[in-house]
């Protein structure tokens, strides 16, 4: 985590976020309750709108570290805002991804909580992408728990190519069972494949987890 790291930042933006998204998108949660209060934890969450990391960040209490591209540190405001609430940057085009490595290896062996979306970028259509071999990579070496989380409706919200929201649709989630290494993780044995393996059983959970169902009044 960065030096520059910031609690009270983090609170603060999280509180805000939690406030406005709840009255704005935020509908039917389910299950959050799985997700550990501490110790090194993944979680796995289906990408298919800019809304999908701060929709996940409001509404847990532990800290979430998040990863984000790096040309946005070119902007100070940002980058002040964006190294206070602790998120790791990463250029995939360059040696910065070795750095963003280190820094999430790190993380999870403090007993932190990541935050990662195994297709590696937005859904162009809101459906379930095929996932990376790179959350497999980092959950097989950290040996972390997984938590597969699922967003509901988020792409009908903002997809990806659109600039404006529509905020006259609820977003749903609904957070999994813990995945325990024993379960992910085939081993070395595996070889090549292990990463992929480990990436597509984590998707696989992801798959499963179904819409929460409205609240009955």
């Amino acid at each position: 985590m960065s030096h520059d790291y910031s609690p009270t930042v983090y609170h603060i933006s999280s509180s805000i976020a939690a406030g406005v998204l709840s009255q704005l998108l935020i509908g039917e949660v389910e299950g959050i309750q799985n997700v550990p209060s501490r110790g090194a934890v993944i979680l796995a969450v289906n990408h298919a709108s800019h809304f999908d990391p701060p929709l996940i960040g409001c509404l847990l209490r532990r800290h979430i570290n998040f990863f984000a591209r790096k040309t946005l540190w070119l902007n100070k405001a940002a980058s002040w805002w964006l190294d206070k609430v602790g998120t790791i940057p990463v250029d995939r085009d360059g040696d910065s991804d070795i750095k963003a490595m280190k820094s999430t290896l790190s993380t999870l062996k403090n007993g932190g909580l990541l935050t990662l979306f195994p297709e590696g970028t937005r859904s162009p259509d809101g459906n379930l992408q095929k996932a990376k071999p790179g959350i497999g990579l980092i959950a097989a070496k950290s040996q972390a728990t997984v938590i597969p989380c699922r967003i509901f409706n988020s792409a009908k919200v903002l997809s990806k190519g659109k600039v404006l929201p529509n905020f006259n649709l609820s977003v749903h989630m609904r957070y999994g069972e813990p995945i325990t290494p024993e379960t992910y993780d085939p081993g070395r044995e595996a070889g090549k494949e292990r990463y992929q393996i480990v990436a597509d059983r984590i998707m696989a959970e992801i798959a499963k987890l179904t819409r929460p169902r409205p609240l009955a009044i």
